[in-house]
């Protein structure tokens, strides 16, 4: 059977009506001032997500969904869009998916009495917990597992070089070295033979 080819260069045209329809949104957001490593692998220091499922709004709620259950004080929300982009291109995909999120985030509202975002960190945090197990909140927690943890902006802002196979292995990465350690003793970091 043969295959029809796609040009995948090509532009996607989208139709304000349809644009509008479908409630996309944009997240928008700059790189901290202490972003260090992250900052210089970025092109600049402001960053975008178009969202074809999802409003601004809501793309802003899984973005704090997901910092709550994978919390790391110092990562930028530049990493964190990026489980939003995942979730956003799945709801695309799947109807029931992208209903299973708006629902868990009505709930989210629901039980905060009204705009769950709005609450402080703890407040919102707590609420999350809550949602532990449900299938809300076990799609954003795989989502983030891969999208948030398997990137090179994560593995620069956590110090994690990639994987040893690429470059021969951990001994020649400078595994052996244990310079870290204020006085490592001479047979915990032997001279490369």
């Amino acid at each position: 059977m043969k295959q029809a080819s796609v040009k995948v260069d090509a532009p996607a045209v989208v139709s304000r009506r349809h644009f509008l329809k479908t409630g996309s949104g944009v997240l928008m957001g700059t790189l901290a001032a202490g972003s260090g490593v992250l900052a210089t692998l970025a092109p600049s220091r402001s960053w975008a997500l178009t969202l074809s499922a999802f409003d601004k709004v809501e793309g802003s709620k899984l973005l704090k969904v997901t910092r709550g259950i994978f919390p790391h004080d110092t990562l930028d929300d530049a990493v964190y869009a990026l489980v939003v982009k995942d979730l956003d291109a799945a709801a695309a995909k799947d109807a029931s998916v992208a209903s299973l999120l708006r629902d868990g985030l009505k709930q989210l509202d629901k039980k905060a009495g009204g705009d769950w975002a709005g609450l402080d960190y703890l407040a919102r945090e707590n609420l999350v917990i809550k949602m532990a197990g449900t299938d809300f909140f076990e799609k954003i927690r795989g989502t983030s597992v891969v999208s948030l943890y398997n990137n090179e902006m994560a593995w620069a802002h956590f110090g994690y070089e990639g994987p040893s196979y690429e470059l021969g292995g951990y001994f020649d990465r400078g595994f052996q070295d244990l310079d870290w350690l204020p006085d490592p003793d001479a047979d915990a970091s032997p001279a490369k033979a």
